[in-house]
């Protein structure tokens, strides 16, 4: 069935009810539909007719669903559901009433630099969270930004994402936007994720400026550019942006990937120090100065002027964000206003050369500006028609932005136009919490002091054992200055408890004690004059206290050595049998003839004899007397 606009008004797949077309891609028609089953508003991805037979496109529309519906974020629109349907392949997702961040810059021109900020560091969020479930969107662009009317940024098409890294072409085509493609992109070589954040440096740029860094008649004329020109400042096109923030975007837009950000985290440090007026990190400033230091002239005059840094003003950013369209002004005002301010420039220009050239004939005195904020130092140096370069350093004496040093020193003279370096303290530096939560309280700390950080201890009682650490505040991976402290809490180990006394005890009945006041137990078979079975000695002693799980060791009694063997001669058989068996000894009996008939059936002797030593169950053999007299015949009538 050949997909189009007969689909308004329809039941597709038996539970979307279209409602209207919301745009049109390369592969795919996008409509607001009614999702008659869950009762709720969806955007329907639909693969447009001619692709739905292409299995390169069908793949490509399957990986996007694949992709987007693992990764559930506030900054990635949702998947719902995925499926085919009426010949082609569809992929329902959760719709936004808000415009793509093009139109938004196509309608409203360069954003406020704190709206760019927020933008920026919200598609930043997405990418990080992408980035971590080892996909790479490859396709980052305002087009695939979605913005609402409270100002809160969703990614959306990641129908050419793959996970990890890949080769960008296929079929013998550069996938992607011409505009907003990475170097590498362009010359079909594998991808990974600062090829993202390449893109993300163009939307920033965009977004900042209103155009793109790069542009051309045909893509491949604007895929060389990416490939070998440099971009210029965003600052050349828009004088309030702060020199930080110039940058942040030209080392997102190194040629190098490994000259860019490496990873969404680091970017997002950046602009987020930008915000709140303090320097962008050391590592990007080292390497927009390398970038800028192969452009032509131009640009690298445009980033190396020395502006002062201020905090960024604030304004909501859903202001930026407006459905009605201003009302348009007539173009000629602007023309003219545009015309004026040349000829101001140029004037001022002259100007300038004369009053620079009538400074520079004499000297002035230089200054102390240590310990002035850097914003003030910088004021004072201009002031006295000085140049001024800022070199950021870290600094553990001195607070972050104050002057700590600089050159020449107060009280020199020097030309006026002649530069002063002012060293400004980027704060004490930094060092990345180690994990030591259970971990020896020794291991611990040494960890600690190869961080460079010191410690807080505080012992508790705990289940764990004694000396472990148990909790550390801050926690394992943060960042924190150098010298600063960790807090420990320390196991004490477990509470101790008091050793009951078990002997005279049987072993079974004081292993159960033990074992239920929480110890172990540990048997030792003794020699002993007590009963076999019987407790005659413990370690640890009772009364003492010991940890719980502490080993209690018994003595148990092997029984006596020897018993004394009773005397049952004269006994009847009953009577001896009974005697022994009750002594510990087995019995072994013997016939033993006797010719008195009251013997018949007594004890005549036994071994061992009586009142002698044997081993308890040894065997006494008795000798049991048995009448054996002749019978005399009788005479005489019967």
């Amino acid at each position: 069935m050949a997909v189009s606009d007969t689909l308004l008004n329809t039941l597709f797949d038996g539970r979307y009810r279209i409602v209207r077309k919301l745009g049109t891609g390369g592969m795919a028609n996008v409509y607001l539909a009614e999702d008659e089953v869950l009762g709720r508003r969806v955007a329907i991805k639909i693969l447009n007719d001619r692709h739905a037979g292409d299995d390169q496109f069908v793949e490509r529309f399957r990986r996007e669903a694949k992709n987007a519906a693992s990764l559930s974020h506030p900054n990635i629109v949702s998947i719902y559901d995925r499926g085919e349907a009426e010949g082609t392949y569809y992929i329902a997702m959760e719709y936004l009433d808000g415009r793509t961040l093009k139109e938004l810059i196509v309608a409203r021109g360069p954003a406020p630099v704190n709206v760019a900020i927020d933008y920026a560091r919200q598609i930043l969020t997405a990418v990080r969270f992408a980035h971590r479930h080892g996909i790479v969107h490859r396709d980052i662009k305002p087009h695939n930004v979605l913005v609402d009317t409270e100002g809160r940024l969703k990614v959306t098409d990641f129908g050419i994402a793959r996970a990890g890294t890949s080769q960008m072409t296929e079929a013998g085509s550069i996938i992607g936007t011409a505009q907003y493609l990475s170097p590498e992109q362009a010359r079909g070589a594998p991808v990974d994720q600062t090829s993202d954040l390449y893109s993300v440096g163009v939307v920033l740029y965009e977004l900042l400026t209103g155009v793109v860094p790069f542009s051309g008649d045909t893509p491949v004329e604007i895929a060389m550019k990416h490939l070998s020109s440099a971009p210029e400042p965003p600052s050349a096109k828009r004088a309030e942006i702060p020199r930080d923030l110039d940058m942040i975007v030209l080392r997102a837009l190194a040629k190098d990937p490994a000259d860019r950000y490496q990873n969404a985290e680091e970017m997002d440090a950046d602009l987020a120090r930008v915000a709140r007026g303090a320097a962008v990190s050391p590592a990007t400033e080292e390497a927009a100065t390398a970038i800028i230091s192969r452009p032509p002239p131009t640009a690298l005059t445009a980033i190396t002027q020395a502006r002062t840094r201020e905090t960024v003003p604030y304004a909501p950013p859903a202001a930026y964000y407006d459905y009605d369209e201003p009302r348009r002004r007539a173009v000629w005002p602007w023309i003219v206003a545009l015309l004026f301010v040349v000829a101001a420039i140029i004037g001022g220009y002259f100007l300038y050369n004369q009053v620079q050239t009538q400074l520079t004939n004499s000297k002035v005195a230089v200054e102390d500006y240590r310990g002035l904020r850097e914003i003030d130092a910088v004021k004072k140096v201009r002031d006295k028609g000085l140049r001024v370069q800022v070199v950021r350093q870290y600094s553990e004496k001195t607070p972050e932005t104050f002057v700590f040093k600089q050159d020449p020193q107060p009280g020199e003279h020097i030309d006026k136009g002649n530069y002063v370096t002012i060293f400004s303290s980027a704060g004490p530096p930094q060092t990345q919490v180690p994990s030591v939560i259970g971990e020896p309280f020794d291991q611990a700390l040494s960890d600690l002091r190869a961080a460079n950080l010191k410690w807080k201890i505080s012992r508790v009682d705990n289940d764990a054992p004694q000396d472990q650490v148990i909790t550390q505040t801050p926690k394992a991976g943060s960042k924190v200055d150098q010298g600063s402290s960790v807090s420990l809490k320390v196991s004490n180990g477990p509470k101790p408890v008091i050793v009951p006394s078990v002997i005279g005890s049987t072993f079974d009945s004081a292993n159960s004690r033990l074992l239920g006041a929480g110890f172990a137990v540990r048997r030792k078979d003794v020699k002993s004059d007590q009963p076999a079975g019987t407790v005659v000695a413990q370690t640890p002693e009772a009364g003492t206290y010991q940890p719980p799980g502490a080993t209690i060791s018994l003595s148990i009694s092997k029984g006596p050595t020897a018993s004394t063997v009773p005397d049952v001669t004269s006994l009847s058989q009953a009577d001896a049998v009974t005697q022994l068996s009750a002594s510990g000894f087995k019995v072994h009996i013997v016939s033993q003839p006797v010719t008195d008939p009251n013997q018949d059936g007594i004890v005549q002797t036994q071994d061992p004899a009586g009142s002698s030593k044997a081993p308890p169950g040894a065997t006494v053999t008795i000798a049991v007397g048995k009448f054996e007299g002749s019978t005399t015949p009788t005479t005489g009538p019967p």
